[in-house]
């Protein structure tokens, strides 16, 4: 198979320090007197993987373990320190998704303005308009000011809007889990549906339940280092003992 992402020993490290809380003037004085302090915080340390098409990687990992910093990198906003990430397809990522609307707006102008941030065109949204008010289950609310829906509503219209393209590679962070049971079941089965047609699908998610019935392979990050890659029941299971070990 056609191997679509490829992600080789790459490392993402921040800054950090005493220099955010000070004046140009305080920075400058201990930059010269060599009081200034700054240490580097390894988000992502020598994770490698690839991803072919129509499979499904799923990255588990606990708060802070850097599975956003890592999906950042791929998805080109962040420039990794170390190593290589090779992208073979036009990328698709679902993150935030209650992020970049405006709550003045009613419900049927936000979702051309967001449709406009992904790249559709007015003709498209259109077309495509009662299609995402039907799946996200908002008619009745279309013309409501955006900031009256719930964080679960936001979320599915953020969901309708982007899951309309057939993207090469798809990314979702935690996105699986918006609105309610059925919601969900109907958004899992979008997703299947688009990797069925051959989209390669990356899924952070803290259900083990839903990595274990989706995903081809599993991803396991710990404070920024790999300490699995491979088959989804190997991988799982150890990830739980883990878990479980952990709150003993």
């Amino acid at each position: 198979m056609r191997t679509i992402l490829s992600v080789e020993n790459v490392c993402i490290s921040y800054k950090t320090g005493d220099f955010k809380d000070i004046g140009l003037k305080e920075w400058t004085m201990r930059h010269l007197t060599n009081s200034f302090h700054v240490q580097q915080f390894m988000a992502v340390e020598n994770v490698s993987f690839t991803l072919n098409e129509a499979e499904l990687l799923g990255i588990v990992g606990s708060n802070g373990a850097g599975k956003s910093t890592l999906l950042k990198a791929i998805t080109g906003v962040m420039e990794p320190k170390a190593g290589t990430i090779k992208r073979n397809g036009r990328i698709s990522a679902l993150l935030e998704l209650a992020s970049g609307f405006d709550g003045d707006l009613t419900v049927k102008e936000n979702s051309y303005l967001r449709g406009a941030m992904l790249g559709y065109t007015r003709k498209f949204m259109d077309d495509m308009f009662q299609q995402i008010m039907e799946f996200s289950e908002l008619t009745e609310y279309k013309d409501r000011p955006f900031k009256q829906l719930s964080t679960g509503m936001q979320s599915r219209l953020a969901f309708s809007i982007a899951s309309l393209i057939q993207p090469e590679i798809l990314i979702l962070d935690e996105v699986l889990s918006v609105g309610d049971g059925a919601f969900q079941e109907k958004s899992a089965k979008k997703m299947q549906e688009i990797i069925k047609n051959g989209a390669a699908t990356i899924l952070v998610s803290h259900s083990l339940e839903q990595i274990r019935s989706l995903c081809t392979k599993v991803l396991w990050l710990d404070h920024g280092k790999q300490m699995a890659y491979g088959e989804t029941q190997r991988v799982c299971d150890a990830y739980e003992a883990f878990l479980k070990e952990k709150s003993c």
